[in-house]
């Protein structure tokens, strides 16, 4: 197969870690037989510091031509980067936004997953930890409360602030499809989460989710309101498969899925649109504090590469091939510093990625 793969970089350890996440795919194509190409695109600070903007038309043009983008991780520190003296609409962060608009993208996926071998990371209870877990949580992205009417009003001499919360048809067809596409590839079970006790948009999302789930007949479909199911996530989280879910829930569980496995560093994400396009990026940050000391965790960046194998190009031989690569790294007891354990053996970022590597064919 050939994959044409658009680049972002980034800022802070962004550069390092996708080089790792590079290293992995090319491996990859070489072991399995697939042709990449791959095109360099700047966002975000590196973008202000070349562009003075984050996003280009050219580079939001570039992006769209691909047939998925990879990026690090975007913006500095806020408080000694020049590019947060610029106005919100201009700083790294902004680009990001944009660029998410741009490609249409409205589904988030949130994987959390606890290995074995990391358990001693996890803040629960360790009959808890024991059981480990690997969930992924389906996020509507570009609806509900956060992209609503707002406003903050006078009235009666008191300030008055309104929020609103709208769902169309549309909006939740397209991400339970997208739900359900995802737990076929996994458990083949979906919690569909929302607050139809008491919200109006939550019945609707109900009544949809329901209708979409006829068409898989494979799949366990179970609803779960959202006090319940942040509840259940630090009770009992190896019960989940897929979490399906509105923008502000999702926003809310993921952060708390992944506080669970005890290291952002390991936690991958993807944000995927109506096609098979997808953009793949960790879920962490840029770190400057660390940037260029060759001691970054690349491995939520190699996660999200193979969510890109599995889920804009359907190569999930490869995607397990990577994983399972991760699970024999952490077994053979290597570590970088923010996963480091007694007994363990630190290795930097570039000897993780050669590692990796290591383990694919």
């Amino acid at each position: 197969m050939e994959m044409k793969i658009g680049v972002i970089k980034g800022d802070g350890i962004g550069p390092e870690i996708v080089d790792e996440a590079m290293k992995v795919l090319d491996r990859v194509a070489e072991v399995y037989g697939h042709s990449l190409s791959y095109t360099q695109l700047l966002m975000g600070g590196a973008s202000i510091d070349v562009n003075g903007v984050p996003l280009t038309d050219e580079t939001l043009a570039a992006a769209k031509e691909s047939d998925a983008v990879l990026m690090g991780s975007i913006g500095g520190d806020a408080k000694t980067s020049p590019w947060y003296k610029l106005e919100p609409s201009k700083r790294p962060e902004a680009g990001l936004l944009s660029l998410r608009k741009g490609l249409n993208l409205f589904a988030n996926l949130r994987p959390a997953v606890l290995y074995s071998e990391l358990k001693g990371a996890c803040p629960l209870k360790e009959e808890i930890a024991e059981k480990g877990f690997d969930m992924m949580i389906m996020r509507e992205l570009t609806g509900g409360l956060y992209f609503g009417k707002r406003s903050t009003e006078k009235e009666n001499g008191m300030l008055v602030a309104r929020d609103e919360l709208t769902y169309s048809e549309e909006e939740i067809r397209r991400i339970a499809k997208r739900g359900f596409d995802i737990a076929m590839k996994r458990r083949k079970k979906v919690t569909s989460v929302d607050k139809a006790n008491v919200l109006d948009s939550s019945r609707l999302w109900r009544k949809v989710v329901e209708e979409v789930a006829e068409d898989y007949p494979e799949v366990k479909l179970e609803h779960m309101l959202v006090d319940n199911c942040a509840m259940q996530l630090v009770k009992d989280p190896a019960q989940f498969d897929v979490i399906l879910t509105e923008n502000m829930f999702g926003d809310i569980l993921s952060d708390e899925a992944s506080m669970v496995t005890g290291s952002i560093g390991m936690l991958a994400s993807a944000s995927l649109n109506e096609t098979k396009f997808g953009l793949y990026e960790p879920s962490g940050g840029s770190a400057p504090d660390i940037a260029g000391k060759g001691i970054a965790n690349p491995i939520a960046t190699i996660l999200s590469a193979a969510m890109m194998l599995r889920y804009s190009f359907d190569l999930d031989r490869e995607a397990d091939a990577i994983e399972n690569a991760v699970e024999r790294v952490l077994q053979d007891g290597y570590r970088t510093v923010d996963i480091m354990s007694e007994g363990m053996t630190q290795i930097g970022t570039k000897e993780m990625g050669d590692r990796i590597c290591s383990y694919i064919g």
